[in-house]
């Protein structure tokens, strides 16, 4: 038998790699699962999508209606126009990709490519409209376009949900042969095992030849035949990172050859942390040259959002203060002391102010600060520390913080100007001394009640991590994904995780 023969027989027999990595002859095929989920989601869109068209016309026209006028004495039901709708829409969600097999279950992405394809759709109803002077409803379509908008993302929400408990299963990932030099190998072998709701599993790498092999994941080769090495370990992508050694020419070469092969090839940049809403292509003589708008922190768009904060906080403080006059009611008569607990924390720009919280400590918990950090053999505070066993935490305070409702009264600093629905979280005076210019770059934005790194781990993350993951967030926020972090943040608070 050959070399390559036996390196063939050994790489499709072996046993499953200690990162639970399963090679071809253990494994599915790549796509199978993929298109059995998106065949769902293309039966499921169309149901929710025909479910808000019913729903529209009963709630628009409880009593019937004759139809809607098309021409000169012409005459359509309302069941064709309905079809025609829903029909403009199924063409909407294609022209948009929203079940691209690199779009589904990327979350914001597939979130924002849905509500293009809604709004495509709704735009190209109106113009025909207008155009033809169809006499449709308005009624009809100012319910139809929202709920089935609505619809279309809480069904992307949920298959989500179950394509990522999946995923944190070990099954419908995508196999990943990552290539490139071994500092940045490594870094990107880091990043896909935290982000185990991407699906991107790592059977292996290729290093820049005499580089030492990283520890925890087979080195399977070098730069030599990465298709072939990318096909015998059965990788659906190989993403290739920065090193002086992978020259155009290669890169090409690699692309050409996974040509008809079904594996696709990603080329990780050395600019990290920016959104892709941030970056420009342009192509000059061949060469993409990749622009990187700068952050703004003012505008228009801050305007937006602190006006979408005030209505928000508003109409969320009006829907829960039952719950607010309860937890103060608790507050009262567990403990002496006062109902909120104010502490002086640094908000945009390096300004102070108060931020509220329901009391969940003893009276005297400030005094006996010195006592609880000697107890736990911590000599200053650094950014982020939380005592792990705090004694002074009260009873109904120790409630309190598990689900994160002592923060509730925050509300009303959003409604006054002070803080944003989402944002970094504040810090004191001693944490900001802390910082160094990445850190300050937090207090460029209004800090938030609930932010990103709450969402990825809270007070289970490092501070470093919460550090970058904040400064992402204030360069790169958007509405839409502030959206979804308050939907996450009511996850996180229901199932009490990384709390404290």
């Amino acid at each position: 038998m050959s070399v390559q023969e036996d390196m063939t027989a050994s790489a499709t027999t072996r046993a499953p790699h200690d990162n639970g990595v399963v090679l071809p002859e253990q494994a599915a095929a790549p796509d199978s699962w993929l298109r059995s989920y998106v065949n769902g989601l293309r039966w499921s869109d169309s149901f929710v999508l025909g479910a808000a068209l019913l729903i529209a016309y009963v709630t628009r026209f409880p009593r019937g209606h004759d139809g809607v006028r098309v021409s000169n004495g012409v005459h359509a039901s309302y069941l064709i126009l309905s079809l025609g709708l829903l029909t403009v829409w199924c063409v909407a969600m294609a022209a948009k990709r929203t079940r691209h097999r690199r779009v589904v279950g990327t979350g914001a992405p597939e979130y924002t490519a849905v509500f293009q394809a809604s709004w495509l759709a709704f735009s190209m109803v109106a113009i025909v409209c207008l155009a033809l002077k169809i006499d449709i409803a308005r009624g009809f379509l100012l319910i139809a376009f929202p709920l089935g908008t609505l619809a279309l993302l809480l069904n992307r929400w949920l298959a989500r949900q179950r394509l990522v408990k999946r995923r944190r299963s070990g099954r419908h990932c995508d196999r990943v042969l990552v290539v490139g030099a071994r500092e940045q190998v490594a870094e990107m072998v880091a990043e896909l095992e935290f982000a185990t709701d991407a699906g991107l599993r790592v059977v292996g790498v290729c290093l820049a030849p005499g580089e030492e092999p990283l520890e925890g994941v087979e080195t399977v080769g070098d730069f030599v035949d990465i298709a072939d090495t990318a096909q015998r370990y059965g990788a659906s992508l190989v993403v290739l990172t920065s090193s002086p050694q992978l020259t155009t020419d290669l890169v090409r070469h690699i692309g050409w050859d996974l040509e008809g092969t079904g594996i696709d090839l990603a080329l990780a940049p050395a600019l990290t942390d920016v959104a892709g809403q941030r970056l420009v292509s342009t192509p000059v003589s061949g060469t993409n040259l990749l622009h990187v708008d700068e952050p703004r922190f003012d505008g228009p768009r801050y305007v937006f959002k602190s006006v979408f904060d005030w209505v928000l906080a508003l109409l969320i403080t009006i829907a829960i203060s039952p719950v607010l006059l309860v937890i103060a009611v608790l507050v009262k008569v567990t403990s002496r002391g006062p109902l909120f607990y104010t502490q002086q924390r640094v908000g945009r720009n390096g300004e102070h102010f108060g931020m509220l919280k329901f009391r969940s400590m003893v009276p005297d918990a400030h005094e006996r600060l010195a006592e609880v950090l000697a107890a736990e053999g911590v000599e200053e505070i650094g950014m982020f520390y939380k005592p792990k066993n705090d004694p002074r935490v009260t009873p109904v305070g120790r409630v309190l913080r598990r689900y994160s409702l002592d923060e509730l009264p925050q509300l009303f600093n959003v409604l006054r100007g002070e803080m944003s629905l989402v944002g970094p979280r504040p810090q004191i005076d001693a944490e900001v001394a802390l910082y160094d210019r990445k850190a300050s770059r937090r207090l460029l934005v209004r800090p938030g009640l609930t932010g990103l790194w709450q969402v990825s781990g809270r007070s289970n993350l490092e501070a470093d991590e919460s550090i970058r993951l904040d400064v992402y967030y204030a360069e790169n926020w958007t509405v839409f994904g502030d959206a979804l972090l308050l939907a996450r943040t009511a996850k996180a608070m229901i199932a009490g995780e990384g709390a404290r």
